[in-house]
């Protein structure tokens, strides 16, 4: 059965919605259970290897022979050739992309509920990319865009600042917020480097998850190795191992990943930025609804002034005046990238 391009479009866009908002809430429930942060970023590499680093094999093969059967040298591979970007770039991009961000969003959830992830990850995305769009891009902040920038910040600062205020009193869900505003900025200067250095966006998630498995795995087996990193992989069940590798790797890297690349083929940026600025209020509401969290009124109105200004940034670019600040290539992030 052939779909149509309408109805493929349609398909990617709620499938890309759907893993970012799950992204979200599972992480937060996957916090309160039995892995690490460090176990869970572990699961989540490998379970995208497994898909990814084969098809980097076969994408560098392929396109070497096609070139070289035109006499034509291929563009530079790396990582024993499961990475078809350069070493430096892919280096580059998978520190942020593939490493930082795993790590920093999913210690995050240790410490803060998924209300406040809602609202600070996607929410604060636009606001460090425009920023470092601005510094390494050159892109002009309009003054329409530069208000919506300030909508995002207020919203951030009335769902954190109550946190950073009971730090004082000795509540640490200030560290989960902060860590959440880090992840934000590690994807957005992905984001930013993928579109500097002009990389196509499955290549760049294969090279990502490639230096994340060859630095991640055997870093991480080393320092658990020296107790230095405590891990709780030989005491959870299978059955959660094997959910974090499928959702995590495969869900939010490769499916997520995929659609939200078909989603801006189909939709284009402005409207496919507009669909994904559903993400913080369903992933509020499902922290709520499945993880019984409270939603109080600095929350709301945290969550609708980030919401307003992500689409008054959008809103401005579809008018044809600016260009728009720079997606992020399709990859975990998620992704608002998971």
């Amino acid at each position: 059965m052939r779909f149509s391009p309408r109805t493929l479009g349609l398909l990617a866009a709620v499938v890309t919605v759907v893993i970012w908002t799950g992204f979200i809430v599972i992480a937060r429930a996957s916090a309160q259970r039995t892995l690490t942060p460090f176990d869970i970023a572990l699961l989540r590499i490998t379970g995208a290897s497994l898909v990814l680093l084969p098809w980097g094999w076969w994408m560098v093969r392929r396109r070497r022979a096609a070139l070289g059967a035109q006499s034509v040298q291929a563009p530079a591979s790396s990582l024993w050739g499961v990475s078809p970007l350069p070493l430096r770039t892919t280096a580059l991009l998978g520190t942020f992309g593939g490493l930082l961000y795993a790590m920093l969003a999913y210690s995050g959830f240790f410490h803060a509920p998924a209300t406040h992830a809602a609202v600070l990850m996607p929410g604060s995305l636009p606001l460090w990319t425009a920023i470092l769009a601005a510094v390494l891009l050159r892109d002009h902040i309009t003054p329409l865009r530069a208000a919506g920038l300030v909508l995002i910040v207020a919203g951030d600062l009335l769902v954190g600042g109550r946190s950073l205020l009971a730090a004082f009193s000795g509540g640490d869900v200030w560290k989960g917020d902060v860590l959440f505003m880090l992840a934000a900025s590690c994807w957005a200067t992905y984001s930013v480097l993928a579109r500097r250095h002009a990389v196509d966006a499955v290549q760049a998630t294969i090279a990502i998850t490639a230096f994340a498995c060859m630095v991640y795995v055997p870093s991480y087996a080393l320092l658990v190795a020296l107790g230095a990193v405590t891990s709780h992989l030989s005491i959870a069940p299978w059955s959660e191992i094997a959910f974090q590798m499928v959702f995590q790797g495969g869900g939010s890297v490769v499916i997520s990943g995929i659609s939200f690349t078909r989603m801006i083929q189909h939709y284009g940026p402005v409207r496919s930025t507009m669909i994904t600025a559903l993400v913080p209020g369903l992933s509020a509401m499902g922290a709520v609804m499945f993880l019984n969290e409270p939603m109080y009124w600095n929350l709301i109105a945290g969550l609708l002034l980030v919401t307003a200004g992500i689409l008054l940034g959008v809103l401005r670019k579809s008018q044809g005046a600016v260009p728009a600040a720079p997606k992020p290539p399709a990859a975990a992030v998620g992704n608002s990238a998971p």
